[in-house]
């Protein structure tokens, strides 16, 4: 018998084992009913959003982030030519878009290295985090683009080694996410050490908050901030989630958990209760270590907020900055009901806290850090014109270093190894080659930004308030982005 044969009648052979196995079994229907031609279906479905990502989507369908916002990325990353010719592809006059309203003369005075592609076009952030409260070792970012928190098991070991390296060079903070600070954090960039319900890397052996221990961990790495998360735009209300296939011995041993678990975060703080033993506690983290202190959060109720400003103002005492998330962030797994119906949006959240400070006369003395879907230079303008302070970049950052949006983050299957513990996978990811274009994605991204704040006549877009922006609606209609966003 032929080579041939011998091979086609080994395949009809585990074709026909197939079509047994589908007939005779029942947890599928669809097979049942359609031996082998019903495994196509399965598999047209299992690559569904590579199809839509690539053939069916046009450049601003696809979520998060569009084909347009990608490609934008991707080409600042790699020093590539990020413009766009003919024009526009957005449908201005059937859709809601942000305009920027330009001055009719654009601020005269040069941006710092703006004919020099090479430059770190620094955009310092407006305010000193700490100066309010006297903190010991109160600073000025040297960049008010962040990257915002992502935790090491979330994200691979190599993507966060590109990241810390990457803001090194640009000169940026780097939330460590609530995962703890490991030896991948300890690459030249400042850090500001997100802490979580779960206190990774400042816990007892029984799960409690150790300040002796934070204080030992932050003093041995360039902590400049500590930042007390109350909860994240992903699932705002639960706690921090990382699938057991993500859990090495090493991410294991950092943040104190056992192997083969989910690790799931308590949804609550077990280090305070209330308003006022969360500002106690912040006094006594930033009283030992003299570093600023921080909250973040994602918005829903606003007792809470109300409470907390009442407060800070009664005492005097409280948080030096608030970080608010919105609900469409998150880096990481999450309940997609919470991803996609708990908490409000960034531009929303951000406007009704600021607004029950600015009631209490305090809105100035707290530094306004926002993330949210805004790594972009529009977005990052207007969170500025809002009434940011700093703005956090994550999920555009991953883009930076590699990602394509594969939507793989919860399963561990990262095909580009960023949001994976595979080692296979994690291979393929250079962290020397990604720093770079970490880096060249902040630097372009501020320079973007303070462009448009200087077309409209200011030197640094914290001075654009929101009078600089107009939202155009289906139907030619217009409104004023104070009326839209208060």
């Amino acid at each position: 018998m032929a080579t041939w044969q011998i091979v086609v009648a080994c395949l009809g052979g585990i074709v026909a084992l197939i079509a047994l196995y589908d007939v005779t079994q029942r947890r599928h229907a669809i097979l049942r009913n359609f031996p082998i031609i019903g495994h196509f279906r399965y598999l047209l479905e299992s690559v569904g959003p590579e199809l839509r990502q690539y053939i069916v989507t046009n450049n601003d369908e696809e979520r998060p982030f569009s084909r347009d916002q990608r490609s934008w990325v991707y080409a600042s990353a790699k020093k590539q030519n990020n413009y766009a010719g003919f024009g526009t592809d957005n449908d201005l006059e059937n859709s809601t878009t942000i305009v920027i309203k330009q001055a009719a003369f654009p601020a005269r005075e040069p941006i710092p290295g703006d004919a020099d592609f090479d430059a770190l076009h620094p955009l310092p952030c407006a305010k000193v985090i700490g100066e309010r409260h006297a903190r010991a070792k109160a600073f000025r970012p040297a960049s008010a683009i962040y990257i915002s928190g992502m935790s090491y098991g979330s994200l691979s070991a190599p993507a966060v080694v590109a990241i810390n390296r990457g803001c090194k060079i640009a000169g940026a903070l780097h939330n460590t996410g609530e995962g703890s600070i490991s030896a991948h954090h300890d690459q030249g960039g400042e850090l500001v050490w997100q802490i979580g319900t779960g206190y990774f890397g400042c816990r007892t052996p029984e799960g409690a908050f150790c300040l002796d221990r934070l204080c030992e961990r932050a003093a041995k790495y360039p902590v400049r901030a500590i930042e007390l998360k109350l909860s994240q735009g992903a699932k705002p209300g639960r706690g921090g989630v990382l699938p057991a296939e993500k859990i090495t011995p090493e991410i294991a041993e950092i943040r104190g958990i056992p192997m083969g678990k989910d690790c799931i975060s308590p949804a609550y703080h077990t280090a305070f209760s209330d308003v006022d033993s969360m500002i106690t506690l912040i006094e006594q983290i930033a009283e030992r270590t003299g570093l600023p202190v921080g909250i973040k959060s994602a918005v829903g109720a606003l007792d809470f907020w109300e409470t907390l400003a009442r407060r800070m103002r009664e005492r005097g005492e409280g948080p030096d900055y608030i970080a608010i998330d919105g609900g469409e962030g998150g880096t990481g797994a999450a309940p997609r009901v919470f991803s996609d119906h708990v908490s409000l949006p960034f531009k929303i959240g951000f406007r009704r806290v600021r607004r029950v400070f600015e009631a209490e006369g305090i809105a100035d003395e707290v530094v306004w850090w926002g993330a949210g879907r805004l790594g972009f230079p529009h977005e990052t303008a207007l969170a500025f014109g809002l009434g940011c302070d700093m703005v956090g970049v994550a999920r555009e950052a991953m883009l930076a270093i590699g990602c394509i949006q594969a939507l793989q983050c919860h399963t561990g299957h990262c095909p580009t190894g960023v949001a994976t513990q595979n080692r296979w996978l994690v291979r393929g990811l250079d962290p020397t080659d990604k720093a770079a274009r970490l880096a060249n994605y902040l630097i372009v991204l501020r320079k973007e930004t303070m462009w448009l704040a200087r077309a409209c006549g200011v030197a640094h877009p914290s001075e654009m308030g929101i009078d600089a922006f107009e939202v155009v609606e289906p139907g030619f209609r217009t409104r004023a982005a104070a009326e839209v966003f208060g």
